[in-house]
């Protein structure tokens, strides 16, 4: 619990540090400091492939959301069945990067960059959609900037983190982790009735 308690504390210190420097950083980073360091933290914490696949990935489906934003303001019609293809179209892209590129970038992290685009700037598009050429890099550098830091501290304090949480688990779930983990880094650990074959086989 305590080694839990750290990751999450360094996190919230360095969420509070960006607000802090909002003044330096630019205005617009401290309004998306929370949502940034929150979709950072979790990109960096959740173990599933290397820290630079999840990172590549978060900025692919930002990037998908950016499109959706300039498809919206230059072909799309502004209502809900204009907005309704937008998301359409986002999701598709993030999902044949994950086809092209055979799961190397996880469709969760694309998903989330996309997620934290759209919440960071829905609100200055919808105010001025003509504006998008000047308002949208600012917002997208705003949430790059927030989920990086929130992302560095914990990609160094996800180990920390991680054992902490597996000292808490059952062995039946420490086990469950461990065959996701070994899964994840390509090499799956036999279970069940797999791992007694070579028993089975032995003894016949």
């Amino acid at each position: 619990m305590i080694r839990v308690l750290l990751a999450g504390t360094v996190l919230a210190l360095a969420a509070g540090l960006i607000v802090l420097l909002a003044p330096t950083l630019g205005a617009e980073v401290q309004g998306v400091a929370l949502l940034g360091a929150g979709v950072g933290g979790a990109l960096g914490l959740v173990p599933d492939r290397s820290p630079g696949a999840r990172a590549g990935a978060f900025v692919v489906g930002l990037v998908a959301a950016w499109l959706g934003f300039l498809l919206r303001a230059a072909v799309l019609p502004d209502a809900p069945s204009g907005r309704a293809v937008a998301v359409v179209v986002v999701v598709l892209l993030c999902v044949a990067v994950t086809a092209a590129t055979r799961r190397r970038l996880p469709l969760w992290a694309q998903l989330l960059g996309a997620a934290a685009l759209a919440g960071a700037y829905e609100t200055a598009y919808t105010a001025d959609p003509s504006a998008i050429t000047t308002t949208s890099p600012t917002a997208a550098s705003a949430v790059l900037l927030t989920a990086a830091a929130g992302f560095l501290v914990t990609v160094l304090l996800a180990p920390v983190a991680r054992a902490g949480l597996t000292t808490e688990l059952s062995a039946g779930e420490r086990a469950e982790q461990a065959d996701r983990e070994a899964h994840a880094a390509g090499s799956p650990r036999p279970s069940g009735v797999a791992a007694l074959q070579p028993l089975t086989t032995r003894e016949a």
